[in-house]
């Protein structure tokens, strides 16, 4: 791709899925410290660290408002401001009620980012680039993921106020992205579709394929237009039109969480010193996790193009099966050495497939003019599962044995993998109009 400006612009609102990787991981080193030092109980605890997703929740179900009528520029602007606030906020918090609103700030801008972000980097994007492009916000989240466990490790001996400062950090990033955000330029199709400017949103497209002549030009807003709902159209997003993307979207969200992918990043160094590894230890192997993340999540986006979406689902799946019910099997038998390798793996298969897919996917599957509602849909889908998954983690491992609990993720991901061999269509290199047309959506 030799478009210097594009990749910018995609990199630039990538850098929210920096923010959410780090803020959303983050507490994992001060977890322990926070309920120590307030003296919480199981239940406040949990419920003090899952805020920031109880947060995304309510973002992922509000975030299609403002990204549909004000653009996703504003939005995209919006959201370091939140992580800012949040990022202050948390590092100053004098007792736990006051700390739970500042992470609910921060997850409320965790919400609208995945919204916002993949939709409006799809919607810039040439068909052959859309999932290498899309997918570097689930990049910048396992980017965000490492710098947020090597934040951790180097902050874990500044004092009684170490967990303070891993927390605060957070708000240089958030304003240098907040800064990076006004450069950016309005989504074309927002323009023509949602902002009555057509003018400007060929401009756009010019200056995203500068060799594309005026006729290719005027046709592609054509089509863009041609997505417009009619005045008498149903204004309805449940409707039997669009069950398929629907489905997809609620599944692949659902599927994700049901992985235990959030309750592994949120609670690395508890389940590491389930084997028996002392607290430093633990801490230095969750850096390793981020390590494998960010390598395999290169690899994942080097991929989706080529082979696809569909396929990376499969291995991924595979990989789920295998590390899980290794996993299962070493908590069973007390073979805690194989522990941490299994961890690898099955974060290596999650930053392949689900994680490199998900954002892309569901950002593909919508008409333009169901986009942000499907975005919606998709998100605050995974963000209610991820919230309950980590509320109730603690409660699972004091409950249920570890083998168990891996041994539930595993048979998830068997049936995972059912659902795409039945139902998931593969989306590479098709445009955005041409999708719905695969999909069977009429217009």
């Amino acid at each position: 791709m030799h478009n210097k400006k594009l990749f910018f612009w995609a990199i630039t609102a990538a850098l929210a899925g920096f923010l959410f990787g780090f803020d959303t991981v983050v507490i994992s080193g001060a977890e322990q410290t926070i309920q120590n030092l307030w003296k919480l109980k199981p239940g406040i605890h949990g419920l003090a660290i899952s805020m920031a997703l109880w947060g995304t929740v309510l973002g992922s179900l509000i975030g299609g408002w403002p990204t549909e009528k004000l653009g996703r520029k504003k939005t995209l602007t919006s959201i370091g401001i939140l992580y800012f606030i949040s990022a202050v906020g948390s590092a100053y918090a004098p007792e736990v009620y006051s700390f739970m609103m500042a992470r609910l700030i921060g997850g409320i801008g965790v919400g609208i980012s995945t919204i916002a972000a993949p939709l409006y980097i799809s919607e810039i994007s040439p068909p052959d680039f859309r999932g290498r492009l899309a997918g570097m916000f689930q990049f910048n989240i396992v980017f965000g993921i490492l710098v947020a466990f090597l934040s951790n490790a180097l902050l874990a001996d500044a004092g009684d106020n170490s967990w303070r400062w891993m927390l605060g950090v957070e708000a240089i990033p958030a304003l240098v992205y907040t800064f990076f955000c006004f450069g950016l330029p309005e989504s074309p199709r927002w323009l023509i579709t949602h902002g009555g400017d057509r003018t400007g949103g060929i401009d756009v497209f010019r200056r995203i394929n500068p060799a594309a002549t005026e006729t290719e030009l005027e046709i592609l807003a054509d089509e863009v237009a041609a997505t417009v709902p009619k005045q008498t159209d149903s204004p309805k997003f449940f409707t039997m039109r669009l069950r398929k993307p629907i489905l997809l979207a609620f599944l692949i969200a659902f599927f994700n969480q049901l992985s235990g992918i959030n309750a592994v990043l949120y609670f690395a160094p508890r389940i590491f010193e389930m084997t028996g590894l002392g607290e430093q230890a633990a801490l230095l192997q969750s850096i390793g996790i981020g390590i494998t993340n960010l390598i395999f999540t290169f690899v994942g986006l080097w991929l989706i193009d080529r082979l696809g979406r569909r396929t990376l689902l499969y291995i991924g799946s595979i990989g789920y099966i295998a590390s899980l019910g290794l996993c299962a099997w070493a908590f069973k038998t007390e073979s805690y050495a194989i522990v941490p390798t299994c961890i690898f793996a099955f974060i290596a298969a999650h930053a392949v497939g689900q994680g490199a897919v998900i954002w892309v996917f569901i950002s593909e599957i919508f008409p333009n003019r169901n986009r942000a509602a499907g975005q919606t849909l998709g998100c605050s889908t995974h963000w209610v599962f991820a919230a309950l998954l980590t509320l109730f983690f603690p409660k699972m491992v004091a409950a249920f044995s570890p083998a168990t609990v891996f041994g539930f993720f595993c048979f998830m991901m068997v049936l995972q993998l059912v659902w795409i061999k039945l139902m998931v269509p593969e989306t590479k290199g098709i445009s955005l109009e041409d999708m719905q047309q695969k999909l069977g959506i009429h217009s």
